[in-house]
């Protein structure tokens, strides 16, 4: 799929880029991607996706086509990046699927801007994910590495199960590909922004239509933490994959038909 993306500045002047697929004349659906990968996660599943809805894929800050700026980021600015595409491309509202750090985003979302938010998927993902010295360690370890090579294997480690690794298809060797590139500083600023979001009281305020997706042997986002989310979001779905972390990724068709159904309103 090719990969050409546009590009709006953020209130701060970082560059964000986005690129959209499907059908104009659709409800706008804006996929969020996890931690260390960019909008190309999403590409097994875009044409099943632009059946139904005009996608918009964005790179988070820090990944991909955006920019990298210093110092940690924030839920708050991870979140107001995502207003401030959505006011650069005159949309007002727009369904948010958001997997991993994307899940996150999504939740902050729901709770900060629910006018903009129409209904809300939020896959493999934690309202918390402490404690935070783990998270301090990861970040000194990704930036004083002398490369991406060990950070990459340990992300995969967590986002498939062995089988996968071992045949390394093209999927996994594009995610290696797209690690091994990422900006340390990038990475570093967003394992920042996880390590200080405590979410797990304020998403009881969220009013939007929500479906959590677990992966019952995710080590990252444990299914236990989406069970917990969707115990906490008032009159949200739960839905369980018998995947690790990339459940997009692992069951495409499954992934989609839950979230066309419940987008659809099914």
């Amino acid at each position: 799929m090719s990969h050409f993306t546009h590009t709006t500045t953020a209130g701060d002047g970082a560059r964000i880029a986005y690129r959209f697929d499907g059908d104009a004349g659709k409800p706008v659906l804006l996929l969020s991607n996890s931690i260390g990968t960019t909008l190309s996660m999403w590409d097994g599943e875009v044409e099943a996706l632009g059946r139904h809805f005009h996608v918009l894929r964005y790179d988070t800050r820090g990944h991909g086509g955006s920019g990298v700026t210093p110092g940690a980021y924030s839920m708050d600015r991870l979140g107001r990046d995502v207003i401030e595409l959505l006011d650069a491309l005159k949309i007002e509202r727009a369904h948010f699927l958001g997997l991993s750090l994307g899940g996150f985003i999504g939740q902050w979302l729901g709770v900060h801007a629910p006018e903009r938010i129409d209904r809300l998927v939020l896959a493999n993902t934690s309202s918390w994910l402490g404690p935070a010295r783990v998270f301090d360690e990861r970040i000194v370890g990704v930036l004083a590495a002398p490369d991406m090579q060990e950070t990459a294997e340990g992300f995969l480690r967590n986002w498939f199960p062995e089988r996968l690794l071992i045949e390394n298809g093209p999927v996994v060797q594009a995610l290696r590909q797209v690690l091994l590139e990422i900006d340390p500083q990038g990475l570093a600023g967003a394992l920042a922004a996880v390590r200080d979001a405590d979410l797990r009281r304020p998403i009881a305020l969220i009013e939007r239509p929500t479906l959590v997706i677990a992966g019952e042997f995710d080590p990252v986002t444990a299914a236990s933490h989406g069970e917990l989310i969707a115990a906490t979001v008032p009159g949200a779905r739960l839905l369980t994959l018998p995947a690790v972390h990339l459940s997009n990724v692992e069951f495409p068709k499954e992934f989609v038909g839950a979230v066309v159904d419940f987008l659809e309103g099914r």
